[in-house]
């Protein structure tokens, strides 16, 4: 059987354990499909066909269960897509008989078979593959280096040399005029202060105060927080971020926004006290806040240990430890209580937090989760508020432009997700969204690999507490569900949370086991992996 026309990616969507897709030795005529949306294959077979065009660089993002991929005498054109090098499991690929040009990628890790022969790379072979038989490139004129003859050296005329410092010494000569010039233009124009903490506008009187919210801090002007020392923190579109060292005094972060012009500013300033009246151990309490129409100004604490995003994913880079499972859950926990005392305070609220994710959670130096910028949905320009809140990127406003009481509880279901599994959920770094989510990555595996698959390697756990993990990890996927009215609320969210252990008991230990037996069973039976498999 030949088979000829489209692949109906989205079908096969519908299949969440397909693990091989297969389709060798047909008349396929087509581009390359979508087929990064199938984020649980495992093997994937296309070779022998007539596909064609060059294949997106980003073709094989996400899909890192990737191991074998064979897409040999085809009639894909351009460069080897960069993602495949960074596929983790990859051990076996097979991209020979094509017409592929430019270089070979540098691979992250050792392969155990792997052939680019007959196309039309060039180019040094990267170190990683030296180890591969000739066969592997043979028929590529231009590539050089280990297994195949090593790589001319290029020796440089004296033409050429002479031409390179030409070129310098008409590049300094640009330089130093257009260094000439704005010095110039300098000494014409008045000072204009650059990306500072707020700038300060001349005027006198109330203008210039910070309204203070609350009555347990040391209060200060606006003018003392302008000389104070500061360091930035953060900025973007939506906001900028300062640490601010007063003079006689604590310190402090401003947050500065310029895009919260949503209500005026009576309904501004009452919005703000209200958040000010807040008190929870797991909130980060508003201290002052300043209204202008061009910009406002919120003022927090500052609190030392950082965020949980830079602990979960650049805790090498500092020099710490990976976050084990007890202070895992210590956190999951603590955001659960926040997220609660939110909803009760603040019931007028469809989304009381808005934009809850690891980086608008801070850490204690105990490490209890500390919340932050919350409540800001109704101030934000709703014109920009689906770029930037997370909110906006769940499945109820991505399918029907809606956002729920249970928007925020999808919000704690993906961050819950992410301290399970140590990788950033990228659906919320995507401009308006994607559908493509951690919680859809997590349910593409079968529940048998969850402890060796979908738990963080990193997260120090012994295997009494295997029991629990999984018991957070099938609340998470419940808070996450795409039917809003299938997903739990808040109650029952946080409810089940605070019943989970740090470690098992005897007679959780019994329980779960026959229960896991139980699942297994089922899952065997209605859930298995699939092969999706047509070769002609």
């Amino acid at each position: 059987m030949r088979l000829k026309g489209d692949i109906d990616v989205h079908s096969l969507e519908e299949l969440p354990f397909l693990r091989t897709l297969s389709l060798m030795n047909n008349d396929f005529e087509i581009t390359w499909p979508d087929l990064n949306k199938l984020v649980g294959l495992k093997t994937l077979y296309l070779s022998n066909n007539k596909f064609s065009g060059e294949v997106p660089s980003q073709a094989f993002q996400d899909m890192k269960w990737l191991k074998k991929i064979h897409l040999s005498n085809n009639q894909f054109i351009g460069s080897i897509p960069i993602s495949l090098s960074s596929i983790p499991r990859l051990m076996e690929l097979r991209l020979d008989g094509n017409q592929f040009t430019g270089t070979i990628p540098d691979f992250h890790h050792q392969l155990k078979s792997f052939s680019v022969a007959n196309n039309q790379l060039e180019g040094e072979i990267p170190a990683i593959l030296s180890n591969m038989p000739v066969s592997s490139f043979s028929g590529n004129e231009g590539l050089c280096g280990a297994p195949l003859d090593k790589c001319p050296t290029k020796k440089k005329s004296i033409t050429s040399i002479v031409v390179a410092v030409v070129l310098v010494i008409l590049a300094l000569i640009v330089i130093g005029a257009v260094i000439l010039l704005v010095l110039r233009r300098r000494k014409q124009m008045p000072e204009v202060p650059s990306e500072n903490p707020p700038t300060s506008e001349k005027k006198s009187g109330n203008s210039m105060r910070l309204s203070f919210v609350r009555d347990d801090r040391e209060q200060f002007d606006l003018q003392e927080l302008l000389r104070a020392s500061a360091e930035i923190l953060g900025s973007g579109v939506y906001s900028s971020s300062y640490k601010a060292a007063l003079l006689n005094g604590p310190v402090m972060v401003v947050k500065r926004f310029k895009q919260m012009n949503n209500v005026g500013r009576q309904e501004f300033q009452e919005h703000m006290r209200r958040i000010g009246r807040l008190n929870h151990p797991n909130l980060l309490p508003l201290v002052a806040f300043y209204y202008r129409k061009e910009e406002k100004l919120l003022v927090t604490d500052y609190v030392y240990n950082g965020s949980l995003a830079v602990r979960l994913h650049g805790y090498q880079a500092l020099g710490q430890p990976s976050l084990d499972w007890g202070s895992r859950l210590k956190i999951v926990k603590g955001v659960a209580k926040g997220l609660d005392y939110l909803y009760k305070e603040m019931p007028r609220l469809i989304a009381p937090h808005g934009h809850l994710k690891s980086s608008n959670v801070l850490l204690s130096e105990s490490l209890d989760p500390i919340l932050t910028d919350y409540g800001l949905v109704p101030v934000i320009n709703q014109d920009l508020a689906p770029d930037i809140m997370v909110i906006y990127k769940s499945p109820e406003y991505l399918q029907h432009g809606r956002v729920t009481k249970k928007t925020d509880v999808w919000g704690f279901g993906i961050l819950i997700l992410e301290i399970l599994t140590g990788n950033f959920p990228a659906n919320l770094q995507q401009g308006r969204g994607s559908e493509l989510s951690l919680a859809n990555w997590v349910n593409s595996v079968v529940p048998e690999e969850w402890s060796s698959e979908v738990f963080d390697r990193d997260m120090e756990a012994t295997k009494s507490s295997e029991g629990q993990k999984v018991k957070l990890l099938k609340i998470a996927l419940a808070c996450c569900e795409t039917d809003v009215d299938k997903r739990c609320d808040i109650k029952e969210a946080v409810e089940r949370t605070l019943e989970v252990k740090e470690i098992d008991n005897e007679e959780e230990d019994s329980y779960s086991s026959n229960a896991s037996e139980a699942d297994n069973k089922s899952s065997k039976a209605s859930s298995g992996e699939v092969s999706f498999s047509i070769d002609g």
